[in-house]
């Protein structure tokens, strides 16, 4: 622990158990690190997260065990907003030292903003932890509320110098703003050897995987990937592609292009949520994990792949650049399909993975959980 920081109360307004996903899974690890580092740390996640209406996936809520060294109170209603008073007040009587709000998207600005302005007293300070300031698919709701949630807040965490710029496209306070990566998501286990993950999976070991990981919208790129796993140069290789993860759109196009680019025998469609205790198997058959997005701001799938020690592919957009630096631990490519398939074939071609894996050895350190808490605490002191 920083010791210029002495023991906190501390409490995290985000999704958490039981409900799923990266955020959620951030979450916890964020609360984790913080206990570890001898804090006092309590997660107010949500009994009403999205009206189902407004969910894409199949399921908001995970089949894993919730964490049992972590205080995880279900008390956010998102929609309700005598909840967010009562919320605010059961906050502040709690005297914290810091309230984290887990911002990813317009729709909470409203809930997190109302808790903010009634949990503030003299000792909280209240700090955003941004993960997306305007979403990668923007909506009116874009331009009406974040503002609101803004303002309520004393201070900004951002994992990207993009998402800080759009951060102070609302903030007209100059309020203080730190950038710090996002770091590894390490709580996915040991990396299985590449022939037991195949046994798990149900895939032949004598081929090269490329991987996409993830729920699958249209900004992901999917599509890209696809056109470019066609190329004719990639024939030479064993290759297959292993989409993973469930589809937030209609499926049909996609399965239309892989139809029409007759890779029916050379793509693996794994395409429902795939829970933490199945990821590790993913990643451990892979030699390259593929994201090639049209836009970005960060990426949790990046980290995950620096967990696991595996090369990288991803597109210039956001901050992807900046954590994956070009020719040392993978390719950063423009949005285009040929550029895609340059690099796949420069991978395969001149068998860089061994490279690329010793570099991300030295990369990852870059990214651990303790800098992001760091700049947490030194936010406002």
């Amino acid at each position: 622990m920083n010791k210029n920081i002495n023991k906190m109360k501390i409490v995290i307004v985000g999704t958490a158990h039981p409900y799923r996903g990266g955020l959620a899974a951030y979450n916890e690890r964020l609360a984790h690190e913080f206990v570890k580092e001898g804090h006092e740390v309590e997660v107010f996640t949500f009994s009403l997260q999205y009206p189902s209406f407004l969910f894409p996936g199949k399921s908001q809520f995970s089949d894993e065990k919730a964490p049992s060294d972590l205080r995880i109170r279900r008390r956010v209603n998102s929609v309700n907003p005598l909840n967010w008073m009562a919320v605010g007040r059961e906050i502040k009587k709690m005297q914290p030292d810091r309230v984290i709000f887990c911002y990813w998207m317009a729709f909470m600005a409203p809930c997190f903003g109302t808790i903010a302005r009634f949990a503030r007293s003299p000792r909280t300070k209240m700090i955003a932890l941004v993960h997306n300031m305007i979403p990668h698919e923007p909506t009116v709701l874009d331009k009406l509320f974040p503002g609101y949630f803004v303002r309520s807040m004393d201070g900004f965490v951002a994992m990207a110098d993009a998402v800080a710029r759009d951060i102070r496209h609302f903030d007209k306070q100059n309020k203080p703003i730190a950038v710090s990566p996002h770091p590894i998501y390490d709580h996915f286990g040991e990396l299985p050897d590449k022939k037991s993950a195949a046994m798990k999976l149900g895939l032949h070991e004598q081929f090269s995987y490329l991987l996409f990981f993830g729920f699958i919208r249209q900004y992901k790129g999917l599509d890209l990937l696809l056109e470019a796993f066609a190329d004719k140069r990639l024939r030479e290789f064993p290759i297959k592609l292993i989409v993973a993860g469930e589809f937030y759109e209609n499926p049909e196009p996609y399965l239309q292009q892989i139809a029409k680019l007759k890779l029916e025998n050379l793509v693996e469609l794994r395409t429902s949520f795939i829970p933490d205790s199945e990821v590790r198997n993913y990643f451990g058959i892979a030699d390259l994990v593929a994201q090639p997005y049209r836009t970005a701001t960060q990426s949790g799938v990046s980290q995950i792949a620096y967990h696991f020690e595996k090369p990288m592919l991803v597109t210039n957009v956001g901050g992807l650049a900046e954590i994956v630096p070009h020719g040392k631990v993978g390719y950063v490519v423009d949005v285009e399909p040929k550029q895609i398939a340059d690099a796949l074939v420069d991978f395969y071609q001149q068998q860089r993975a061994e490279t690329f894996i010793e570099n991300i050895k030295t990369e990852k350190l870059k990214y651990e959980w303790s800098k992001m808490t760091a700049a947490i605490n030194n936010l406002i002191i």
